[in-house]
């Protein structure tokens, strides 16, 4: 019998962990949700293992704070992260700090899905980060100069008319290249791309 696929939500939007659970469960998870950071922090030692989909903006304590507790409790849930556009920049820290992915809202099945596939596959295979730094690091060496900072735009979060203003060039060129980075990365998503990209050893601006 396989072992069974755990994954924890944790929301604070009863919407949400009600939608995230029927589509989970339907895909054959076993799904545990949670109202609050707090209260699946005073639980997580007690949990098996699986994966943590987690909304970054929750009162009492955020995303963050909950990720950066379970590492200092040394406690592996791989998390994919929920965000709306505005927090980008903090869903690039917590894939800083580990997170396996974010998903912006309103979300779509496939991306979920997908994301938790990734999140499993680190849980069972955790030693091929190197390799994928590797690869990454070769795609990030096809870009251009201006390619690469359109990237670094990214990275810190900026909608395409910011980068445009800061690179001195108009919003529909910013998209041009745009295209041309998710395709020398080989990313389907922004996400996806922010992933290869700290990988590939980039650092977000706003963190220096």
């Amino acid at each position: 019998m396989a072992r069974e696929r755990c994954v924890y939500i944790v929301d604070d939007d009863e919407a949400v962990r009600d939608s995230l659970c029927v589509l989970l469960e339907s895909r054959g998870y076993s799904v545990q949700n949670f109202a609050s950071a707090p209260e699946f922090l005073a639980a997580a030692a007690a949990l098996p293992a699986g994966s943590l989909i987690v909304d970054i903006r929750m009162p009492e304590m955020d995303g963050l704070e909950l990720q950066q507790r379970l590492i200092e409790r040394k406690l592996d849930f791989p998390l994919v992260v929920i965000t709306g556009h505005g927090d980008v920049p903090m869903a690039v820290r917590a894939m800083k700090a580990g997170a396996v992915d974010f998903i912006e809202k309103p979300f779509a099945s496939e991306a979920i899905l997908d994301s938790l596939a990734a999140a499993f596959a680190r849980l069972t295979m955790p030693t091929g980060q190197d390799q994928a730094a590797g690869e990454a690091a070769s795609k990030l060496n096809l870009l251009s100069p201006r390619e690469r900072e359109v990237l670094e735009g990214l990275l810190a979060g900026l909608p395409n008319k910011s980068i445009a203003y800061d690179l001195g060039i108009s919003p529909r060129t910013v998209e041009i290249h745009r295209a041309r980075v998710m395709d020398k990365m080989g990313a389907r998503s922004l996400s996806e791309l922010i992933r290869l990209a700290l990988a590939a050893g980039m650092q977000p601006s706003s963190d220096r």
